[in-house]
This record gives C-alpha cells, structure tokens and sequence, in this order.
C-alpha cells in the first residue's frame, strides 16, 4: 500500500543517541497500554471526521487487534514525515498508518506480518486525454518482470511521458515513479493525498498515483466523480509487501503479539469485513 522512507540518516542518528528511555524494549503482554501512531490523513485508511475524531480502516482493525491481544491501546496522530523517528524515540509503540513492508525500512524497524495487500494505480480527470488509455495488460507484479510487464510499464511511460505526475511525499508510490518513470516524466510531491486531489481536479497535475484501496472508495464518491482509474494495478517491487504494523526492532514480543492477533482476525474473517466496509472491496491480507 502507501509508503517508504526518505529519513534513514535521522531513524539512525535516534537509534544510536538512544533519544528516549520509553524507546527501550518493554515487557510486552495482556493488561499493557500501547499507544498506536496513525497519520489521520489518509482516508479511508485513516482520517478525521467532522468532529476532528480519528476514524478509518486502521482505527477500527486497531481496536479489534487490542481487544484480541487483551491489552489497553491509544490511538494518536502523527503526521507521515518524522513518523518513524518518533516512534524510534519512543513517543508511541507501534504505528498503523497504511505503510508498506519494505527491505529498506526493515533496516531500522520491524514489522508485524501484513493485514492489507492492494496494489498501486493511476487516477487521472475524465476529461484528460488520457482518461482513454488502455494498458496491455490488467496486472503488473514488479518483483520478478517479465516482458508482458515490461510491455505494459513501457506503455504507460509512453502515455504519461513529458506529462507532470503527482504523489504524496515519501511513499512507496513515489520509489516507483522515481524508479520507472523519472527520466520521462515531472513527479511533483505532496504532503497529503488530499491536497494532491485538489491539485488533480484544478489541472495542476496530469495524473496521480496511489493505492487502489484509496482511489475506489473516493471515485464511488462525489468528490471523485470526475476521475477514472487507468493503466494497470502495480504491485511488487517498490510497493513493497502489503501493509503491517511497525514496530521497534527490540520490541519482538509485541511484534509476535500483533501478529498473532491479525492472523485471528484473518481466520475469523473480521479483517475482510472490515476491508470491504471501508474500502468497497477486500484488500485484506490472505
């Protein structure tokens, strides 16, 4: 799903000061508080409502997770950028922010096994010409191209080429852009994916790349009537291996116990319940 990391220099100036005492590892088990960081901005992952509440995909699978690990949890906003290092620091236990599992992150954090798997895919304004483009092929698996692949990512470099692209900062999204198609095309970034929509919808960008799991809620929308899905979903390589929680490296036991408590919701079918409740489709992790 979402996200990478631009801030390895600073997690690891954290890692090695030893910022917070809180960030040592901790005696993990039933009855613990834990307090859960999620960036509030990435709907319908996770986001405020009208009365400034946070509420999403996250919050709710956030909740069932600690009721199932019998612990005390607290959910805080945190924003995408430095969201790492405070969690290096100690500022909370774990994060559930739609971010991906990547090699690279896992230099500095662990992950819990994944709880969502949905791929990668470009939005443009239906009255764009390239709202008409249709991609040889419906899937492209990253990890392992073949030539059917290959074909299918060298024609959306053709249909998107000289054109400006836009992507929310420090995503797995934007590894992809920089990696496939930044010698063809301008990558303008964003701090949120909303303020990248709007920018979308007034013709400031050409195109947007994000997970599918938040354009299909948004296009079923008002505010997305105006938008069409193109090209292939992209899953893979840079967009890593779903979506889990991250969690200190010292912190093992906690890892185990997240885990243990997603694999019971999967077996149980409350984690693909609560997939299609938010996002119209189950993008839960099999």
């Amino acid at each position: 799903m979402k996200k990478t990391l631009t801030t390895l220099a600073a997690v690891a100036a954290l890692a090695v000061a030893g910022i917070a005492a809180d960030a040592s590892a901790k005696d993990w088990g039933k009855g613990s508080k834990i307090r859960i960081a999620t960036e509030g901005a990435y709907a319908p992952w996770n986001f405020t409502d009208s009365s400034g509440k946070l509420v999403g995909f996250e919050v709710d699978l956030a909740a069932d997770l600690c009721k199932r690990m019998e612990v005390e949890c607290e959910v805080v906003q945190q924003a995408w950028e430095g969201i790492i290092p405070a969690l290096q620091a100690g500022k909370y236990d774990v994060i559930m922010a739609g971010m991906s599992i990547t090699e690279k992150r896992k230099k500095v954090i662990s992950f819990s096994r994944a709880y969502a798997q949905t791929p990668a895919v470009f939005v443009v304004v239906k009255s764009s010409p390239s709202a008409g483009f249709k991609s040889p092929l419906e899937r492209a698996n990253l990890d392992e191209v073949d030539a059917s692949e290959k074909a299918g990512i060298d024609a959306l470099v053709n249909e998107f080429k000289g054109k400006t692209i836009g992507v929310q900062i420090s995503t797995t999204h934007e590894n992809f852009l920089r990696e496939f198609m930044g010698n063809d095309v301008t990558i303008k970034t964003y701090d949120t994916q909303e303020n990248l929509d709007l920018d979308l919808q007034a013709g400031r960008v050409d195109a947007a790349l994000a997970s599918a799991s938040y354009w299909v809620p948004l296009l079923s929308s008002d505010k997305g009537k105006d938008m069409v899905m193109v090209g292939p979903k992209l899953t893979g390589g840079p967009f890593g291996a779903g979506v889990g929680a991250g969690i200190r490296q010292d912190d093992k036991a906690l890892v185990e116990m997240f885990s243990k408590a997603i694999n019971a919701a999967i077996a149980d079918g409350s984690l693909s319940k609560l997939a299609v409740q938010w996002f119209g489709f189950d993008a839960s992790a099999k």
